[in-house]
C-alpha cells in the first residue's frame, strides 16, 4: 500500500453534509447558542496546533498501520480515534448505535466485551487509499484525552491488580517480575499476577520494552495511537468533561436525540487523589523519567505537571 500524506487538504475543515463545516453549521444554527464550549473546543484546537508546530520538524507520512485505532461511521460521516482508559468502552458502544442500523437502541444495552470485539465496527485502516483520504478529508474528526498519568495508574489497576486478567498477567506480568524483581519467587513467575506499580515503572522506562515490541495500546501515548500532529481533530474530547462533550459531538454530528452517552457511575475510577498515592513511592529521579515520556501527551492535550510529582 502507498503511504498518504496529511495534506493542507486532508487536514481541511470537515465538511458538513451541506457541504458546511462544523463551525459554519454552529454559528448559523439555532440550535448552538455562542457558547463557552464553542471557545474551549476552539482553544483546544488552537494549542494542539502550536504545540505540533513547535516539536515536530518533520512531517512523516501516515501508514496504513497507524489508522487502525480510528473508528468509522460512514452514517453521520465520523471519524473516532478510541484511546483504552478514556471512556473508550462506552464510546465504541455509542458507535455500535450509530452505525447499526437499528440493530442497538441502547449503548448500554451492549455489553462491555461485544463494543471489543473487532468486527463490530469497521476502522479506517480497513478502507483502501482513496477511501482513506476522502473521509480523512470530509469527516468529523474526534478523539477523548485524559491526564496522561491518571489514564497509566488506570491502566495499571485494570491490568494487573484484578485477578480476571489473566492473560496480561501471562503476558506482560511474568515479563515484568522475571525483569524488574530481585529473587522473585517461582509462583510469582509462572502467575505474573502481583506486579508493583514501582515493577511496572522500570518496564515502561526499560529500553528494552520498545526495541521489543510497540507499547500495549493501554499505555501507548495518545500522539502514538492517534497521530493528531498529522490528523488534524476537529474535537478534542476530555475525560474531565466527558458528558458536557460527548454531547457536543453527538449534536454536530445530528445523531438522534435518543441516541445518549452513558452516564459513568462507577465508583471504582482512577482520581488525581488515588494517582498520587501510587507515585509516592517512585523516586524524583523515576517520576522525571516517567514524565518526560509522556510529556508530548501532557503538552499537546494542556495538562500541568502533576503537583504531586517530585521533579521541579
Amino acid at each position: 500500500l502507498t503511504p498518504f500524506s496529511a495534506s493542507e487538504d486532508m487536514r481541511s475543515t470537515w465538511q458538513g453534509k451541506a457541504g458546511r463545516s462544523p463551525l459554519q453549521a454552529l454559528y448559523e444554527s439555532d440550535q448552538f447558542e455562542q457558547s463557552s464550549l464553542q471557545a474551549v473546543h476552539q482553544q483546544r484546537r488552537e494549542l494542539l496546533s502550536n504545540v505540533c508546530s513547535r516539536y515536530t520538524r518533520k512531517r512523516r507520512l501516515l501508514q496504513p498501520d497507524d489508522l487502525r485505532h480510528l473508528v468509522v461511521d460512514d452514517t453521520h460521516g465520523l471519524l473516532y480515534c478510541y484511546v483504552p482508559k478514556v471512556a473508550c468502552t462506552n464510546w465504541k458502544r455509542v458507535m455500535m448505535v450509530l452505525t447499526g442500523q437499528g440493530k442497538y437502541q441502547d449503548p448500554l444495552d451492549i455489553p462491555a466485551h461485544e463494543a471489543h470485539v473487532p468486527s463490530n465496527l469497521r476502522t479506517l485502516s480497513e478502507y483502501s487509499i482513496p477511501e482513506i483520504n476522502s473521509r480523512l478529508r470530509s469527516y468529523l474528526k474526534f478523539v477523548f484525552v485524559r491526564e496522561p498519568f491518571e489514564r497509566l495508574v488506570s491502566a495499571y489497576r485494570n491490568k494487573f491488580t484484578l485477578s480476571y486478567n489473566t492473560a496480561f498477567h501471562k503476558r506482560y506480568g511474568t515479563k515484568i517480575i522475571r525483569r524488574h524483581r530481585q529473587e522473585p519467587s517461582d509462583r510469582a513467575l509462572e502467575r505474573g499476577d502481583d506486579v508493583r506499580f514501582e515493577e511496572f515503572v522500570y518496564y515502561l522506562l526499560d529500553p528494552r520494552t520498545q526495541q521489543e515490541e510497540p507499547f500495549n495500546e493501554h499505555w501507548e501515548r495518545v500522539h502514538s495511537l492517534c497521530h493528531p500532529c498529522i490528523i488534524h481533530y476537529d474535537v478534542v474530547g476530555k475525560y474531565e468533561t466527558l458528558a458536557e462533550d460527548a454531547n457536543y459531538i453527538l449534536q454536530l454530528v445530528g445523531a438522534d436525540t435518543s441516541v445518549k452517552f452513558p452516564a459513568s457511575s462507577k465508583t471504582t475510577r482512577t482520581t488525581d487523589d488515588m494517582t498520587a498515592q501510587f507515585f509516592q513511592d517512585i523516586s524524583p529521579f523515576y517520576q522525571r523519567r516517567l514524565f518526560n515520556l509522556y510529556k508530548m501527551d501532557y503538552l499537546l492535550f494542556n495538562y500541568s505537571i502533576p503537583s504531586y510529582l517530585r521533579i521541579r
